[in-house]
């Protein structure tokens, strides 16, 4: 794995559910991120831009901006980019097959890791069943999570002011709500067998924002998180083994800039 002046290059990376376009977008660490890591191949797995959100009211501040000309910039150096649109960006879906810049819109992809496993790469609301048959209510169910984000925001900024870390409410209620519970569950196993019956080895996917990487009925299922709460990706080695990065947590451990990559594999699996 090639690193100069601190750039950690990797074959592959792959990212989820960036919401850019709303305010709890995390776009600061993701740049920060960005800047760090480097890959032969991108894939953006869906909710990269929030239409849903700015159908509503616009919002685009720089550093979304800056997250956007971040990519495209490393497109124009060699770096292939695969776009695969979620339910918030749906809109997109009307240009697959179409390379736009370099980037190229696809509705799913196969992806052969370098020791030769297969991974169905989708974004995965096609196999959420609220999404598909009551839009309404998912539209319901993105409005309370919103609510949920905004009020995380000052309970985190009360906990800041007690010397207190970072504490997701929203992730927190995934973890104890027994219908999110299920809901997590269901949708696993629906993207295990979905990659199962495309012969593939596993899936990597987003949409529901919880980052994971587990073994499901002889499949590997990982999902890469998103960039609103969690701030995780699913890095790729050259060895074609999978790593998930949880930057926000790495940001608070002490790790030198210039780490090497081992370092950075252990501390932040």
């Amino acid at each position: 794995m090639a690193q100069d002046l601190g750039l950690i290059r990797v074959r592959t990376l792959f990212l989820s559910d960036l919401h850019l376009g709303t305010k709890g977008c995390q776009a600061g660490q993701l740049l920060g991120f960005l800047k760090m890591y480097d890959a032969d191949t991108i894939y953006l797995v869906g909710d990269i831009v929030d239409g849903w959100r700015l159908k509503s009211g616009w919002y685009w501040p720089q550093a979304h901006n800056d997250v956007v000309q971040k990519l495209l910039r490393k497109v124009r150096k060699g770096t292939r980019l695969v776009y695969i649109p979620g339910n918030h960006d749906e809109f997109l879906r009307d240009y697959l097959g179409v390379h736009l810049g370099g980037i190229e819109l696809a509705d799913s992809a196969l992806h052969e890791t370098a020791d030769g496993k297969r991974f169905l790469v989708i974004h995965g609301d096609q196999f959420d069943l609220v999404v598909r048959h009551a839009r309404w209510l998912a539209l319901l169910g993105d409005g309370a999570y919103t609510v949920a984000l905004m009020v995380n925001t000052y309970l985190n900024v009360a906990r800041r002011k007690l010397g207190l870390t970072y504490w997701s409410l929203s992730s927190w209620a995934k973890l104890k709500v027994k219908n999110a519970v299920n809901y997590i569950s269901r949708f696993e196993e629906l993207l295990a067998a979905e990659a199962k019956r495309q012969e593939a080895d596993g899936v990597i996917c987003g949409h529901i924002h919880h980052a994971a990487m587990h073994d499901l009925d002889g499949v590997r299922y990982v999902n890469t998180g998103d960039w609103v709460e969690s701030c995780t990706a699913i890095v790729e080695h050259y060895d074609g083994s999978l790593q998930m990065i949880r930057w926000a947590e790495l940001q608070k451990q002490d790790i030198p800039l210039f780490a090497e990559p081992d370092s950075l594999r252990v501390r932040a699996a």
